[in-house]
């Protein structure tokens, strides 16, 4: 199984992203942000970081990289792909998730790990996981205070659309949403990092579950 790792100017999870994926069992592949080509993945990661120096905004600029074009296709046809941390803001500017990540409400910069809760198994990233298993993720961010107007936020939680919940809300956002996906369920974005949690020497293996999650669906 291939798995693209998306790397824009700034990312810095991208390595953590990609052994990861490898510990997971699949051949993770490089995707660089200035070729419009994801050389045959199965399923795309949009790893953490600070793309383009989070200019502008973060995801901003990352939304316009020449690699976008052809990675809006593949959602929208269907394929799986997961936005972690600023990943998760590129989806946002690019409209293939709802809503926006703003500065937490804090208005200081989180890194530890937190609880949260795995509130859909029914996408292709959750789906080796258990509804209502509690997982420790690290998190690490300055803008993950997800917001969407009062409309949005109902038709999500109607939708079934919250993947992951916080039980300790670390950075004000609605609804204690720390992950959602899209109408296909197909496109996920999610504040906690798995790939930082994806191995016994980094303290836990909460997060392969995700990883896993796609691979077991691409094979079948």
């Amino acid at each position: 199984m291939r798995v693209g790792v998306v790397i824009f100017p700034g990312s810095n999870c991208d390595r953590d992203a990609m052994w990861a994926v490898e510990r997971a069992g699949a051949e993770p592949v490089e995707l660089w942000h200035a070729d419009a080509d994801l050389k045959g993945a199965d399923a795309v990661i949009l790893p953490g970081g600070f793309s383009y120096g989070d200019y502008l905004r973060p995801g901003a600029i990352a939304r316009f990289a020449r690699v976008m074009g052809p990675l809006e296709r593949f959602a929208r046809e269907g394929g799986p792909v997961l936005g972690i941390c600023n990943g998760f803001q590129v989806l946002c500017e690019a409209h293939l998730l709802p809503g926006a990540l703003l500065q937490n409400r804090g208005l200081r910069f989180v890194c530890r790990r937190v609880r949260v809760r795995v509130e859909r198994a029914d996408t292709p990233w959750t789906a080796a996981c258990e509804m209502g298993e509690e997982l420790t993720l690290p998190v690490a961010h300055n803008e993950g205070n997800y917001f969407a107007d009062p409309a949005t936020l109902a038709r999500l939680e109607e939708e079934g659309r919250v993947v992951l919940r916080y039980l300790e809300n670390p950075n004000g956002s609605a609804s204690d949403i720390a992950g959602v996906c899209s109408e296909d369920r197909n496109v996920v974005g999610m504040m906690p990092h798995p790939e930082r949690a994806s191995d016994p020497l980094l303290g836990s293996e909460d997060g392969l579950g995700i990883l896993c999650s796609v691979l077991a669906g691409v094979r079948a």
